[in-house]
């Protein structure tokens, strides 16, 4: 069978080190880039453990005619559905789309906008920061997961694209794995971009481990309500592991508050708190958070 052609939209950290994945595992792929760009390929450049890969790969813009079968976003979540419009008249009918985009709620609105698509959702550990444009640094390997809500097995794409990374696995129980991301992530994201610390220093602090611990009790009551019974019992050892291992790094919400950037908090905690309106919870805490961040952000 012959591998599908990938375009790959957003080229940041993640969506350069899959496009070279991709790229490398012998799928054709292409980077989508924004209107104004005229150069026709671009080099991507990843390190990782003191070796330097770089692979040139082509370019195409909204104003151009290929047609899309498959496309891998990887942007912002708030730059996702814009984006898409802008390259509507490209995707294919049954387009494969794999959202592998921090937050929640965007799959149920790329669906309901575009019914045509083929929808999947991913999320990643993978590390990777970029050091100039679609120039970066792979700093720690970790695991994908990509998978639909009901269905079990994988569709015929799924094994190509496995190859773009070491550790890539179908989940039947995708949603699962999305919300436990989400529910880590609105703990940390947005209590270090208001403090302006490091994560470790979330376990270091008395006074912000005890914030810790009332977000976790927050997020826990939400995410029962929501039917992850699992994810709440397990949150806090959760929370304390990512903690730990990720001491040194700067969350991506404070480095976007200090770059005087959008952040993503609409679609973390604010998604978060939509579930628990629905449910009738209380959730001052992180309501707070949303609101500081909201604040902050241009």
């Amino acid at each position: 069978m012959q591998k599908p052609h990938w375009h790959v939209l957003g080229a940041g950290a993640i969506g350069c080190l899959f496009a070279q994945g991709l790229h490398r595992s012998g799928s054709t792929t292409t980077l989508v880039m924004r209107r104004g760009v005229t150069v026709r390929s671009l080099p991507v450049v990843v390190e990782h453990d003191g070796q330097r890969c770089e692979q040139h790969l082509p370019v195409i813009t909204p104003d151009d005619t290929a047609e899309i079968s498959h496309l891998l976003i990887t942007t912002k979540a708030y730059d996702v559905h814009s984006a898409v419009s802008g390259i509507a008249k490209l995707l294919s009918d049954n387009c494969v789309v794999l959202l592998l985009v921090n937050g929640l709620g965007l799959a149920e609105k790329l669906r309901a906008d575009y019914p045509h698509l083929d929808v999947f959702c991913g999320t990643t550990t993978e590390g990777a920061y970029q050091l100039s444009a679609q120039h970066i640094q792979h700093a720690g390997r970790g695991e994908t997961r990509v998978g639909r809500a009901g269905q079990d097995t994988p569709p015929a794409w799924f094994e190509g694209f496995a190859r773009a990374t070491d550790a890539c696995v179908w989940d039947s129980d995708i949603d699962s794995a999305l919300w436990s991301k989400l529910a880590v992530n609105c703990i940390i994201n947005p209590l270090t971009a208001v403090s302006g610390c490091r994560n470790g220093e979330l376990a270091r602090s008395s006074e912000l481990s005890a914030q810790v611990e009332a977000l976790c009790s927050e997020v826990a009551d939400i995410s029962r309500a929501a039917g992850f019974d699992n994810i709440a019992e397990k949150l806090r050892p959760a929370v304390s592991a990512v903690i730990a291992g990720t001491a040194d790094n700067r969350s991506s919400m404070l480095q976007d508050i200090e770059r005087g950037r959008q952040t993503e908090i609409d679609y973390i905690t604010g998604y978060l708190l939509k579930i628990a309106e629905q449910h009738g919870i209380q959730a001052p805490k992180n309501r707070s958070l949303l609101e500081r961040i909201r604040n902050r952000a241009p």
